[in-house]
């Protein structure tokens, strides 16, 4: 067979398998929800947690038990613009459940004689560390009191004629190295998780139907009588599903530039900076990711002989590509050289430094895309393989 006529036999064969997989809604029900809606979705619900803290930042309240104790503290505290009211009765019960999101103070009795004596009375802040809008109130509310108790002895050194500066012999000044789209990437990280979710499932459906979906129906061995070899049939069904996943990474990655008019935090708008180049930089790791999850799925499948068997079978592909990009969070050492090697983890990591505005060469690019090459020529070999021996039996 001439070159002409073996490629024209593995665009027929690509173009039917297209046209098969936009034809099945579960494909399509994918390429819109795991696309198009990803982006806007994702930013909403962070923009709305961000502007929730925000907000509760804009109303600066505090509740105290036994507020009447401590008249000193509450004219602190108001005058650092806090609003102090008494703490509800069943706060702890509230606390538990989640439905109270502030910690709360309790000032024991006797609290101002203690203080004019000298004595050191003890503040209690309850707070519960399940609740994570609690906990994080209480940190701001251990710092009040830290201010508080400088003041306190800065008075009563003054008040005897000694300067407050002994109690602080050493100035200390903060310079956080962090930018602003590292800062950024606090609340976004897991933005590319996400999007090599949708590539995977996109790529997913397509794949097993292609292979265990059409033996199930009987539709592979008349595909096989075409006059085309295997490794060109191969060929058209692997460029059909690495098409529909890499179409989902075009679409889930421009969808981000259209979301951030959604955005209801100002904060989060102006710390996520994410823009056509950035777009271009997550479809450079992204593509090649998808031509290569393609191919191992459909390597996975062909073993099967139904469509069930096959999905069983995918999802630890599946576990394997959710896991991984985890152990980035997990590690607190850093990056090191070998996880640009490992499928998932390398991708993940730089689609991260991408919303860090953080730069990358080729070196960096090379070792993911060297693996995605190599997953790429194992998986269409396999298929190819068991094609042609005991694939339709």
């Amino acid at each position: 067979m001439s070159g002409r006529a073996w490629g024209r036999g593995v665009w027929i064969v690509f173009a039917k398998e297209i046209v098969d997989a936009l034809r099945d809604r579960r494909t399509l029900l994918v390429v819109l929800l795991s696309s198009v809606l990803m982006g806007p979705l994702v930013l909403i619900a962070l923009s709305g947690l961000v502007a929730s803290f925000e907000e509760r930042a804009e109303q600066r309240e505090l509740y105290l038990v036994g507020l009447e104790r401590a008249p000193t503290l509450v004219n602190f505290l108001q005058r650092q613009t806090f609003v102090v009211r008494a703490a509800p009765a069943d706060y702890e019960q509230r606390l538990r459940v989640s439905t109270f999101a502030e910690p709360v103070l309790v000032v024991p009795e006797g609290f101002e004689a203690d203080l004019a004596r000298g004595q050191v009375p003890v503040l209690e802040i309850v707070s519960d560390s399940a609740n994570r809008r609690s906990e994080a109130g209480a940190s701001r509310l251990q710092r009040l009191l830290q201010a508080f108790g400088r003041e306190r002895a800065a008075l009563t050194l003054a008040w005897r004629g000694v300067s407050g500066e002994l109690l602080e012999p050493v100035q200390v000044e903060e310079r956080d190295l962090a930018s602003t789209a590292t800062r950024g990437a606090q609340f976004t990280a897991m933005l590319p998780f996400f999007v090599l979710m949708a590539v995977l499932y996109g790529a997913l459906n397509a794949a097993l139907d292609s292979t265990a979906g059409e033996r199930e129906r009987g539709s592979l061995e008349p595909l096989l009588m075409n006059p085309v070899d295997r490794i060109g049939l191969v060929l058209g069904k692997w460029g059909a599903v690495a098409c529909v996943g890499m179409l989902i990474a075009v679409l889930s990655c421009f969808s981000f530039i259209p979301a951030q008019w959604l955005l209801r935090s100002d904060t989060l708008a102006a710390l996520f900076q994410y823009g056509m180049h950035e777009a271009l930089l997550f479809l450079l790791v992204l593509l090649p990711f998808a031509a290569a999850i393609s191919a191992v799925l459909m390597a996975v499948a062909i073993r099967c002989r139904t469509y069930k068997e096959a999905q069983a079978n995918a999802t630890i592909v599946v576990l394997a590509v959710s896991l991984l990009p985890l152990f980035s969070v997990f590690n607190l050492g850093g990056e090191a050289r070998w996880h640009a090697w490992v499928p998932g983890l390398g991708q993940n990591l730089l689609m991260s430094r991408v919303l860090k505005g953080e730069a990358f060469g080729a070196e960096q690019v090379l070792g993911p895309l060297v693996v995605c090459a190599v997953m790429t020529m194992l998986g269409v070999g396999f298929v190819a393989r068991r094609l042609g021996t005991a694939a339709v039996r």
